[in-house]
């Protein structure tokens, strides 16, 4: 019998016997025939009518003619296998898969008897090889997805496009259109299921709206109502979905009824992809008004065309013609297949030799695999026992010297460690528009780079004005918004605007980050600016005025100094208070020269001076004034009512225990709030500005201001008192109101400094700080030693001792 009779090892198939091949043989299963279908049964895809009643599935034919053309090239070859005749059987396996039946064959030997052994290295079935089966329904019974595992099924290998690769592929596709809200259909098989299983671990940044099953007739089931409702259910989801974009993972015979319901239920406008399974199928392609759905979209295996396989396909095969052992088998004569083979070979043409490269290759690499085995040469190979597993063995060694790889039709044939080849892809549009090229190529994917290339303007979309179809569960926000997600989906949020203060960055996009201290950004902000920083220089106009009064309040009272030093004999120097004037006027010197502090870039130095300098002057001067007050009180009204009290206030120094007693408790108080709030230069927000940042020291707590002002207000109001007191007594000791007048000044401008901290920010707090302290020092500086300048200089008459005396003569004869 011929090699190229077709026997179906059926279960009513009565000849179980088939051809042994000549030389090396190969077995073949793929989908040549098929029983005459019922119309309510599905048994059949891609076939077309042949005489008397047979159906003749036109991919499968062309597989064999492929197989076949290998073969023949093979044997005529004087390179590969010389004197090697390659032989081989082809089983049909049918639609409605039939794989057992010849995995049995293929396993026994040629008494049809499968014999078991503990050894399989010497096991001698009837064949070296299995090309297929053709069906990818059929391929996962016979070669499950487990034989991925190399270790465990050493000699299984994919001639086929990788799933894996046709679902990365599918993704990379999505993302360059930016589509990540699908609807994903898969049929129940194992096809379906695995595929999912591939496409659900990698689909990220991609959200699924849509997860539904097809159902799948079993062998001899009816296609029922209850099938028909739940087909109609799926597209009933799809229509209502507001994903526009669906990825079918299917066979394409369980397709069929599925897009004719898509039709009836007038579904429109969507985008398909398909995988390889149906990407390039005519029996689809062909179904009436199909093209209404939308625009189909598929991942097709490259095309690469055999050079004299279009002429072969459709040319007569010698040799004897076989019969069919009975009328209920698939048997057919190959010849008698001709005339319709030639009547269907332009629809051949239009699908493209995409597929049938595959097996054309695959019999290459089991050639080339016994090439090796049998050490062949020019002149002929060795005569030898060859076994299968070590035909397997060859192809798996990853040794270049050894190993099975090589190039045919420019494209080179190896093995990847897991037994699949480096096959590419094309993404393919189905277009009804140009009958003779249906499946137009559009981009092509190289699985090594993993990346698309393609122009997307030559795609044809079913879209007005030809645009890009959009399928997201939420538009894409726009600059500095973040994403605020809505239900479990990630691809479905709303967009929050970013608040003032805060940017978004890429890497984050649920969440605003807030912008540096020295930074700054307005509402939905990407990025943070350089805030311009503020403080007190030295070119500005207060500045300079404060600078100036500092300067001259510095130099009065160091006049004031030298006047009292050279006049320090005189009564009015020692009722002023003597020596304690030079404590107090070097105290004032200290304050005028800490104004430079104010001004410039603040460090801590000049935090800590500002703090200190100051407020530590500030009291002593005003200790010095309430002691020589006190004192002038106890000798005019207290020093005969209490002579013995104002002695000891006299022999201890009363007035320089007093005058240390507060400033220890001041350098307490500074102290303490050193340690809690060290000063330090801080940046500061501007609310009404912020692109303006200031820079200035931590004086803006406003309770440690009020502590370190407690005691300086307390020794205020005993001047109060003591001058309220002394109001009676005589002129040259009466300073009620100069000492009221310089107490009044200091009050108002620390209600004012409280004032103004809780209203205003930025420089000009500096500014009134810096003021305020200007103001006090030339408040005590010019109100009570400026009158005393004033009596020595212009009236010298009441800077006598008898002047002094007749005052106080005066006052005491008032008394009286």
């Amino acid at each position: 019998m011929n090699p190229e009779h077709v026997t179906e090892l059926g279960p009513g198939s009565k000849d179980r016997s088939a051809m042994q091949p000549y030389g090396e043989g190969l077995l073949a299963l793929f989908e040549i025939q098929c029983k005459s279908p019922k119309p309510d049964v599905l048994t059949h895809c891609s076939s077309f009518y042949t005489p008397p009643r047979y159906n003749l599935k036109i991919v499968g034919y062309s597989y064999l003619r492929a197989m076949r053309f290998a073969v023949e090239e093979i044997n005529n070859s004087s390179t590969l296998l010389p004197g090697v005749s390659l032989g081989y059987e082809m089983v049909d396996v049918c639609y409605l898969t039939n794989s057992i039946h010849p995995i049995l064959y293929f396993l026994s030997n040629k008494h049809s008897v499968v014999q078991l052994h503990n050894n399989y290295t010497c096991y001698q079935p009837r064949v070296l090889a299995i090309i297929g089966p053709d069906s990818s329904e059929a391929a996962v019974i016979v070669i499950p997805f487990a034989l991925n595992n190399r270790e465990r099924f050493p000699s299984a290998f994919r001639a086929i496009s990788s799933m894996e690769q046709q679902i990365v592929a599918m993704l990379l596709l999505l993302k360059e259109f930016q589509w990540t809200w699908i609807n994903v259909i898969y049929s129940d098989d194992d096809y379906g299921r695995q595929n999912l299983k591939l496409l659900r671990a990698q689909t990220t940044g991609i959200c699924v709206a849509l997860q539904e099953t097809i159902p799948v007739l079993r062998r001899g089931q009816l296609f029922s109502e209850d099938l028909q409702g739940k087909i109609r259910a799926v597209v009933s989801k799809i229509t209502h979905s507001t994903a526009t974009v669906v990825i079918v993972l299917s066979l394409e015979l369980t397709l069929q009824f599925f897009f004719q319901e898509a039709v009836r239920q007038n579904v429109t406008d969507l985008v398909w992809i398909a995988a390889e399974a149906w990407a390039i199928d005519h029996t689809l392609y062909n179904l009436t008004d199909l093209w209404k759905v939308g625009t189909i979209l598929g991942v097709a295996a490259k095309e690469i065309t055999i050079p004299g396989f279009d002429d072969f396909r459709v040319s007569l095969a010698g040799g004897d013609n076989g019969q069919a052992s009975d009328q209920n088998t698939c048997n057919q004569v190959c010849d008698q297949c001709l005339r319709v083979a030639r009547d269907i070979d332009q629809h051949l043409r239009l699908q493209g030799e995409r597929i049938d490269f595959n097996v054309y290759s695959s019999v290459y690499i089991v050639a080339h695999a016994l090439h090796k085995l049998l050490d062949c040469n020019a002149t002929g190979c060795h005569k030898r026992m060859v076994y299968p597993w070590q035909v397997g063995h060859m192809l798996a060694l990853r040794i270049q010297a050894i190993s099975v790889d090589f190039t045919l039709l420019n494209k080179r044939i190896n093995f990847r460690e897991n037994g699949d080849t480096p096959n590419s892809f094309e993404i393919i549009q189905w277009q009804w528009n140009q009958p003779y090229c249906p499946f137009k190529k559009i981009a092509s994917y190289s699985a090594k780079r993993q990346k698309l290339l393609f122009n997307p303007h030559d795609i044809s979309w079913h879209t007005p004005n030809n645009m890009v179809p959009i399928s997201v569960c939420s538009q894409k926000c726009g600059p500095g918004q973040w994403l605020k997600p809505i239900g479990f989906y990630s691809c479905c949020f709303e967009c929050i605007d970013c608040e003032s203060g805060t940017f978004l960055n890429n890497s984050d996009p649920y969440n605003c980050q807030p912008c540096p201290t020295d930074q700054w950004s307005n509402a939905r902000s990407q990025d943070c600016y350089p805030r311009l920083v503020e403080y007190l220089e030295w070119q500005e106009g207060p500045t300079v005025a404060l600078l100036l009064f500092s300067m001259l309040g510095l130099i009065a009272i160091l006049v004031m100094s030298v006047i009292f030093a050279i006049h320090s004999h005189t009564p009015v120097v020692k009722s002023a208070g003597g020596r304690m004037c030079f404590f107090m006027m070097a105290s004032l010197v200290i304050g005028f020269l800490s104004i430079p502090m104010y001004v410039g870039i603040p460090t801590v130095f000049k935090c800590m001076c500002r703090q200190t300098a100051f407020s530590l002057c500030f009291t002593l001067c005003l200790s010095c004034i309430t002691v020589r007050s006190f004192q002038i009180i106890c000798v005019f009204k207290m020093a005969t009512r209490l002579p013995k009290a104002y002695n000891y206030w006299k022999k201890y120094n009363g007035q320089y225990i007093f005058i240390a007693v507060v400033l220890a408790l001041k350098s307490a108080i500074i102290t303490t709030n050193i340690i809690f709030n060290f000063p330090a230069p801080i940046l500061l927000d501007v609310e009404d500005d912020p692109s303006i940042v200031v820079l200035e020291c931590n004086e803006r707590d406003n309770l440690r201001l009020l502590s370190n002002s407690s005691l300086d207000m307390f020794l205020s109001i005993l001047c109060f008192y003591f001058a309220y007191m002394g109001k009676e007594l005589p002129k040259n000791y009466n300073e009620a109101k100069y000492i009221t007048l310089c107490m009044t000044s200091y009050f108002v401008s620390w209600v004012a400094v409280f004032l103004i901290r809780s209203i205003y920010q930025g420089v000009l707090v500096t500014i009134f700080d810096a003021a305020v302290v200007v103001i006090n020092l030339l408040g005590l500086s010019m109100g009570y030693f400026g009158p005393k300048c004033y009596l020595i200089f212009f009236r010298p008459e009441c800077n006598t001792a008898a002047y002094f005396q007749t005052s106080i003569q005066s006052y005491t004869m008032r008394q009286d």
